[in-house]
């Protein structure tokens, strides 16, 4: 695990493929009830218009639950819910995930606790950090 923070984001390198990372973080949301409110392949879509890019999937995931209140009570941070995974391939083929930390979020939008603490356990657990 990787935190650049500059930018906030927390990286993960996956020991598996890219289609098995994106797999494992899919059925580990589902295991621990989290919604997978969307998947946007970026490659897919770059190649739609005849562009090249890496494999790059963006998944949007949360727990209503838990986000509700929070920009109930914190507006602008809709902003940057629901909460997101990026997947992507290197040059080298190696994969990483990336995802923006409680921290971050916490100062960003003046919190008074970073928020969804469980999400970075959650992908450490499953990358092994």
């Amino acid at each position: 695990m990787k935190i650049d923070p500059n930018s906030g984001i927390i990286s993960f390198v996956s020991p598996w493929s890219f289609d098995e990372t994106v797999k494992r973080i899919e059925a580990e949301l589902g295991a621990k009830k989290i919604k997978l409110f969307a998947r946007i392949d970026q490659a897919a879509e770059a190649s739609a218009f005849g562009l090249a890019l890496r494999p790059t999937v963006l998944l949007f995931f949360g727990d209503p639950r838990m986000g509700t209140p929070l920009m109930d009570s914190n507006p602008t941070l809709a902003l940057d819910l629901p909460l997101k995974a990026l997947i992507w391939e290197s040059d080298s083929a190696q994969v990483y995930v990336g995802v923006t930390s409680p921290e971050f979020l916490q100062k960003r939008h003046s919190l008074s606790a970073p928020p969804f603490p469980g999400m970075v356990q959650m992908f450490g657990n499953l990358f092994g950090d």
